[in-house]
């Protein structure tokens, strides 16, 4: 079975907007509307009806995080900075772990040249994940430093072997809509969060963090792990199947799956349940 790449191109511009329609729990029933008609001005190119929308579900809803981050997203491709800082400020408040926002309010100060508070929110923004990384890109663009992330175990341990305070009934809350789960040898969870399209990361010491939020995931559900610890996500709204290296690339290496939901990975294969196409597809992983 031959899956060719297909890159599809039916959004107008690149930035990071989240497009599940799904139902968000407490949100109430006119924002979700709105939020969705923001969605389909967005996909037309429409920018200005498109952030109106956005900005009339909050006002019906001043906790919905999605709305303000792709207000925020928006205002900040339209150029109007100051306005996209204050909306990303917004989110901080009401989430303080949505490390992609303080990313962005960090990136937003440092172009509207406030260095010190760029500076402050990078300093927010653990070191050991993937956005980490790119706070870490920015700072040295201002010739500061941020604290080093911590060093990693150097002998893997099996996750009940490094997490022995977690090795009884417990729950991890605050994750929208969380699907897929899956370990790394060092003692982290890994969740994917369906309705802001982020992987949090849950360390052993049970901090839960942004690992990763990108415009490349949209509906993640099923999550796998590799020998090598690359990560797979089942992107479903998305139809294709995405690979994150340890170095945080995002590659695509399958598409064309119809809404991918579970996966396995036994040596060097990886299985995909299609529930869009009642079939389970089989792909040799590369090393």
């Amino acid at each position: 079975m031959n899956y060719n790449k297909i890159l599809k191109t039916f959004l107008a511009i690149s930035i990071a907007l989240t497009t599940s329609t799904i139902s968000y729990g407490a949100i109430a029933t006119d924002a979700k509307l709105q939020y969705n008609k923001g969605i389909d001005y967005y996909q037309l190119g429409q920018f200005e009806e498109s952030a109106s929308c956005f900005k009339k579900a909050i006002e019906l809803d001043p906790n919905y995080i999605n709305a303000y981050y792709n207000l925020g997203s928006i205002l900040e491709y339209l150029k109007q900075d100051e306005a996209a800082l204050a909306v990303f400020k917004q989110i901080i408040l009401r989430k303080p772990d949505d490390y992609e926002s303080v990313y962005k309010a960090a990136a937003l100060s440092k172009k509207l040249g406030e260095y010190d508070k760029a500076k402050m929110y990078l300093t927010l923004i653990p070191t050991d994940t993937l956005i980490g990384q790119r706070a870490k890109q920015l700072a040295d663009s201002m010739n500061t430093d941020i604290p080093t992330a911590k060093a990693e175990q150097t002998q893997p341990k099996s996750y009940i072997e490094a997490n022995p305070q977690n090795n009884s009934d417990g729950m991890y809350s605050d994750i929208s809509s969380p699907t897929g789960v899956v370990t790394d040898p060092n003692g982290n969870l890994y969740v994917a969060g369906f309705s802001d399209n982020t992987i949090y990361k849950i360390g052993p010491d049970n901090k839960k963090i942004v690992y990763i939020k990108s415009e490349k995931i949209d509906g993640p559900i099923g999550l796998a792990i590799d020998a090598n610890s690359n990560i797979y996500i089942a992107n479903y709204n998305k139809n294709n199947i995405l690979k994150v290296d340890k170095d945080g690339a995002i590659t695509e290496i399958l598409s064309n799956i119809k809404n991918p939901y579970c996966m396995h990975i036994t040596g060097d294969l990886l299985f995909i349940s299609s529930q869009g196409s009642n079939s389970i597809i089989r792909y040799k992983l590369t090393r």
